[in-house]
């Protein structure tokens, strides 16, 4: 009886504690916002930018698979890349609208610096599906440099049944030149 009580003890324990974790993909082993340490304390001098641009980014949080027209949810993976080895890329907004056009969230809170080279990545995990099947991300970007050249994807993946599947759209420049 002891033995099950420990078991059944040890259990619990177990369970509750994974239910506290933060799923946010952006904690590291130590539990800290790797994002954090991109978000800018000062502000960027307005005369040094010569680049800006305003992306859409197209994602699919869930899709029709069938003739019955039952949605198969999908998890979406929102990667901003700087693509220039010497320039930083700012990022401003990067906010998640639904298919009717609302804002769902603001995914950060001021501007962040994206070194040379480097990645950043927002998840909508599949269980989500507040964004709908006409989801969008406006993402709003400078720099000092106008040779700059950012890739902005969105990845999703799904499944439905044994199959699984994925497929990625590109980020759409909403500039008027």
């Amino acid at each position: 009886m002891r033995n099950k009580l420990f078991l059944f003890t040890t259990l619990l324990a177990l369970l509750t504690s994974s239910a506290c974790l933060n799923h946010n993909p952006n904690i590291n082993q130590e539990g800290e916002d790797e994002l954090k340490t991109l978000e800018m304390t000062t502000p960027i001098n307005r005369d040094e930018i010569v680049y800006t641009d305003t992306m859409y980014v197209p994602i699919y949080s869930d899709i029709y698979t069938d003739a019955s027209n039952l949605r198969n949810l999908l998890a979406a993976t929102l990667s901003i890349r700087n693509t220039s080895f010497t320039d930083s890329l700012y990022i401003s907004v990067i906010d998640y609208y639904n298919t009717e056009g609302e804002l769902v969230r603001n995914y950060i809170n001021g501007p962040i610096s994206l070194p040379p080279m480097a990645s950043i990545n927002y998840v909508v995990e599949r269980e989500d599906d507040t964004g709908g099947s006409g989801a969008n991300f406006i993402v709003a970007l400078q720099a000092k440099s106008k040779n700059i050249k950012p890739l902005i994807q969105a990845i999703m993946i799904g499944q439905n049944g044994n199959k699984a599947f994925s497929f990625t759209s590109e980020a759409y420049s909403l500039k008027n030149d």
